[in-house]
């Protein structure tokens, strides 16, 4: 059962990190949804054309993470509203991958294995040693290694280095981040290309833990991410223990259609009901906080 969790888990995992980022940085990470799609369209792809899921992956996280650079650069230069641009780029994106799909395999529905091999469990000495935590992930897909590896190195660069300390006070003041020498855009912009570079891996988890692409298999889950930075107060572990949660009622979602409970419409909308249950209750916490 953790196991299983664990491995539902990576996606949300990942796109929330990068929405952290961007929300530590003084914007919301609309955009999360968009990159989500985007990666795991076009890792599904260059793995094929290449014969590897590590490049396949790499590239496209690569040109995510250059693309959110721009996109950045673009708000910036030009005044533009970020939440604005973001939402855009999540429409624009489903009519850009049908366009390419259409054009290249004379379909946009699912798109097989493209004859390459899926990402086996890897078995690392160093993380089965370590009590309870290696029993958990030992033996488990390079993609929920990938995932908590970014957790640590996350908290590891926001809570313990100067870049985090400058990140968090661009965020919370960029005027005064300013008088003391700080580029506020310039942390604005990387936070950006850091946050497309991790959605375009969690959309790459999703289309190999399938092992296909399917149009819409992100579901939502960008928008989720969002509310899981805020049920998780704004810090890392916090953000990995909502997704966490959000997994968990993937994954009842997923037991309860099997046994045909419910209606799978009404199923597939526990996480994102969940999401805004739990998001109003962290707001009220959060306001609490706040007067005291």
């Amino acid at each position: 059962m953790i196991q299983d969790l664990c491995v539902t888990a990576v996606p949300l995992m990942l796109a929330s990190l990068g929405a952290l980022f961007t929300e530590l940085s003084g914007t919301l990470g609309v955009f999360i949804e968009g990159f989500m799609t985007l990666g795991s369209f076009f890792a599904w792809i260059i793995a094929g054309w290449t014969g590897s899921v590590f490049w396949g992956c790499g590239i496209t996280a690569l040109c995510a993470a250059l693309a959110g650079w721009a996109l950045a650069r673009f708000v910036r230069r030009t005044g533009a509203n970020p939440f604005i641009v973001g939402l855009a780029l999540n429409l624009a994106v489903g009519g850009i991958i049908d366009s390419l799909s259409i054009t290249w395999f004379g379909t946009k529905g699912v798109l097989r294995n493209p004859g390459i091999t899926l990402p086996g469990p890897l078995h690392l000495p160093l993380i089965s040693g370590i009590p309870f935590l290696g029993g958990i992930l030992s033996g488990r897909s390079p993609f929920v290694y990938s995932a908590w590896a970014s957790t640590f190195l996350a908290a590891f660069i926001i809570g313990r280095t100067r870049l985090g300390l400058r990140l968090r006070a661009t965020g919370l003041s960029p005027e005064a981040a300013a008088e003391r020498g700080i580029h506020p855009e310039w942390y604005r912009e990387g936070a950006w290309a850091a946050a497309a570079f991790l959605a375009s891996l969690a959309g790459a988890a999703l289309t190999f833990r399938v092992g296909a692409y399917a149009p819409g298999g992100v579901a939502g889950r960008g928008w989720i991410a969002l509310a899981a930075v805020y049920l998780g107060f704004r810090r890392v572990w916090g953000t990995a223990a909502a997704s966490l949660v959000f997994a968990l009622a993937e994954h009842i979602g997923l037991s309860l259609q099997g046994l045909g409970a419910l209606p799978a419409t009404a199923l597939l909308g526990i996480p994102s009901a969940l999401a805004l249950v739990l998001y109003t209750l962290s707001h009220s916490i959060e306001k609490k906080r706040s007067r005291k």
